[in-house]
C-alpha cells in the first residue's frame, strides 16, 4: 500500500563549518528517493520552508483564529501523513535543537500512532548515533514510536551528493540495502496502523493528555 511520509530535515544551518553546508539535506533526499522508488509519497519537511514564532510558542497556544498559516499548513500535513523520517545531525549526545523546536510547535495527537524512523548523520566517524538514542525516547513520548531498525550515515559528505545520491566511491547496492531495512519496517507497522484507523475500531483511542500535568499523574 503507498503510503505518505514526511521526512523531517533537523538543520537550519546554511553556512560551514562543517562543510558541506547543509549536509543534512544530502540524507533527507537520499531517504526520499529511497521511498520513493518503493512507491511512496515522501514530502520534504525543511524548517527553513516555515516561518517559526520568536520566542516559541506552539500552535495549541494560538487561539484557531489567530494561527500562523504556516504552522497550519504543517499541522495538515503531520496529520494526513502515514509515518515520518526524523532526520537529524548530533549536538552534544543529543538530536537537533533546530528538529526538536520544529516538531515541539505541534501536539502529540498529530503524530501518535503513526510510526517513524530515525535517520542520523555527521561529517565524522560516528554517524550521529549518540543522538539517535536520544531521538528514542523524544519520538516516542510525541507517540510516533521509532522502529528498531535506524540509519546512521558517518561521513555523509563522502557518501552522498547534493542531490542525495551516492558518490562514485561508494557501493550504492549496499547502502540501498541499508535503507531499505528501516523503510520496510516503517511501511509494515504505517500500513497495519492506517488500517486499523480505517477500522471501525480505529478512532477509538486512549484518553490522551490535554492541558492540565495532573492528567500524568498517579492515583
Amino acid at each position: 500500500m503507498a503510503l505518505k511520509i514526511l521526512v523531517f530535515l533537523g538543520s537550519v544551518r546554511t553556512s560551514s563549518p562543517p562543510s558541506p553546508a547543509r549536509l543534512g539535506e544530502r540524507v533527507a533526499r537520499c531517504c526520499m528517493a529511497k521511498l520513493e522508488e518503493s512507491g511512496h509519497e515522501a514530502v520534504l519537511i525543511d524548517p527553513l520552508n516555515y516561518d517559526l514564532s520568536a520566542p516559541f510558542k506552539p500552535l495549541f497556544s494560538y487561539a484557531q483564529r489567530n494561527a500562523p498559516q504556516d504552522l497550519l499548513t504543517l499541522a495538515q500535513e503531520i496529520e494526513s501523513a502515514d509515518g515520518y523520517v526524523m532526520v537529524s545531525p548530533e549536538y552534544n549526545h543529543s538530536m537537533s535543537p533546530a528538529l526538536a523546536n520544529l516538531l515541539n510547535h505541534f501536539g502529540s495527537s498529530l503524530y501518535s500512532y503513526k510510526p517513524s524512523v530515525i535517520a542520523t548523520y555527521s561529517a565524522g566517524q560516528w554517524g550521529g548515533v549518540r543522538a539517535a538514542v536520544n531521538m528514542r525516547t523524544f519520538l516516542s513520548e510525541l507517540g510516533c514510536l521509532p522502529v528498531s531498525a535506524m540509519i546512521h550515515v558517518p561521513r555523509a559528505q563522502d557518501v552522498l551528493d547534493e542531490d542525495g545520491s551516492y558518490t562514485e566511491t561508494q557501493d550504492a547496492q549496499k547502502w540501498s540495502g541499508y535503507l531499505e531495512r528501516a523503510f520496510e519496517q516503517l511501511a509494515w507497522w504505517a500500513n497495519a496502523a492506517k488500517r486499523y484507523h480505517e477500522s471501525e475500531d480505529g478512532e477509538k483511542r486512549p484518553g490522551a493528555f490535554t492541558r492540565s500535568p495532573s492528567q500524568r499523574n498517579a492515583p
